[in-house]
């Protein structure tokens, strides 16, 4: 499946340019491919293992803090709705991969049939990347809203709802406590989402 993503996304790559490349083996895989197909592209990611990846199949990493505009960028997730919302919750490093969805003109999720789901729901956490001194702070403000706060290291925190509150509701919340930087929750970020299965691929527009 995950090979099969790929090659459907390489067809999204565009010859010339800066694109973005998030983490997991499906992102492997399409760095791979951009190598055999002879794109002349450059990368930028927030992934130490994909700049790895990309090192060793000679494609040029450039550091994202000198880009300001990005052709396109492709990543994972954990869970996307039918509205191309997401979470990204499993790797902690959201507040990077959030600033290159940002920055890319075309923000590509590649996923296979299990993490799509109607409405994102509460299965997977919303992860917290927040500055250490304020834990006790964010915690005790999330609590208030009435969800639970599980600390995963000194910069991330897992929140889970009883109830999921509107997504929207979600990312405006959490954002506006002080000492967080950023939430795994993607809203209304995604404009497209590759999805292979059994049956091929499909996408989610």
């Amino acid at each position: 499946m995950k090979r099969l993503c790929a090659k459907a996304a390489l067809d999204l790559v565009p010859d010339h340019g800066i694109i973005g490349l998030g983490g997991g083996e499906t992102i492997s895989y399409l760095a791979e491919d951009i190598k055999e197909a002879g794109k002349d592209v450059k990368v930028v990611t927030p992934s130490d293992h994909t700049a790895q990846v990309c090192k060793k199949l000679g494609l040029e990493i450039v550091d994202t803090k000198e880009v300001k505009e990005i052709e396109i960028a492709f990543d994972g997730c954990d869970q996307v709705d039918s509205d191309l919302n997401a979470y990204k919750s499993g790797g902690g490093i959201h507040t990077l991969e959030k600033i290159i969805a940002k920055m890319a003109k075309e923000y590509v999720l590649l996923v296979d049939e299990t993490k799509v789901t109607d409405k994102l729901n509460n299965k997977v956490p919303v992860v917290l990347d927040i500055i250490p001194e304020a834990v006790n702070h964010v915690t005790s403000q999330v609590e208030a809203m009435g969800a639970t706060v599980k600390k995963r290291d000194e910069h991330l925190l897992e929140v889970y709802y009883d109830t999921l509150p509107e997504l929207e509701e979600i990312d405006k919340n959490l954002k506006m406590i002080t000492g967080v930087i950023e939430i795994s929750l993607f809203y209304q970020i995604a404009t497209k989402a590759l999805v292979a299965s059994e049956a091929g691929i499909r996408v989610i527009k």
